[in-house]
């Protein structure tokens, strides 16, 4: 029931005789509900206003796929990049999806890891989050058969300096997986053509710093929306800066 306006104005005199603990004292007990709830709302406001004021906004997604990169490699290709390409550091970032693995034929001690990294690169796939790969020969030749590299003759074909460093490797057109799966077929078949959709790039100035013992290969995403960036972002690589 609503309080009349004599008891309003009662209590409102009431609480101006009351000393500054009193009163401290007298807004814990009637409003600290309102309160805290008011506090967390402005702190949920101030949390997200932050994050919209700090967020990087990706210029690639970049996966290193059955590759380690150590800190300072790690840092050329991503704030390295960044510097080299003139950008804002605070604003913009190379997002980078460390320490996935892949594998057709995973190790019994490794085969969760390979599956949940199937997931996260499959994931990123289809949210076009992911643009381009560094990968060791077997994720190279998983990425490939699996058709997700994208045909990098016609896109580097003004680029004579990555010619030499073109890789070719098979693309699986059709195969009987499914049926040699459920015991219809007694042997795996498959259809595959040919394509060149890696650049070898531990040749190339940037990567042959690293000292890797095996090659490593970069690869590109056939669904990118973003290939003008990782085009870029290849020169990049290219010129060692």
């Amino acid at each position: 029931m609503k309080a009349s306006p004599r008891e309003r104005e009662t209590r409102r005199a009431a609480f101006r005789r009351l000393s500054p603990g009193g009163k401290l004292e007298y807004i814990f007990m009637y409003y600290r509900l309102p309160l805290a709830l008011g506090l967390i709302a402005l702190l949920v406001v101030i949390a997200a206003v932050y994050r919209g004021a700090t967020k990087k906004e990706p210029v690639l997604y970049l996966g290193l796929t059955n590759v380690a990169a150590g800190d300072a490699l790690h840092n050329r290709l991503t704030a390295g990049y960044i510097r080299a390409a003139g950008l804002d550091a605070a604003r913009r970032e190379v997002y980078a999806y460390d320490a996935l693995y892949l594998s057709a034929d995973p190790a019994a001690q490794n085969h969760e890891y390979a599956y949940a990294s199937r997931l996260k690169v499959l994931a990123a796939v289809n949210a076009r989050e992911l643009d381009a790969v560094l990968m060791n020969r077997e994720a190279y030749d998983f990425l490939s058969r699996s058709g997700y590299l994208l045909d990098l003759g016609p896109v580097l074909s003004g680029r004579a300096n990555l010619a030499p460093y073109l890789r070719e490797n098979a693309v699986v057109l059709e195969d009987n997986a499914i049926d040699l799966t459920l015991n219809k077929a007694d042997a795996y078949e498959a259809v595959t053509e040919t394509v060149r959709n890696a650049v070898e790039v531990s040749a190339l100035p940037l990567l042959r710093q690293a000292g890797f013992s095996d090659s490593v290969y970069f690869g590109v995403l056939a669904n990118t929306p973003r290939l003008d960036a990782v085009l870029a972002y290849l020169d990049y690589l290219a010129a060692g800066a």
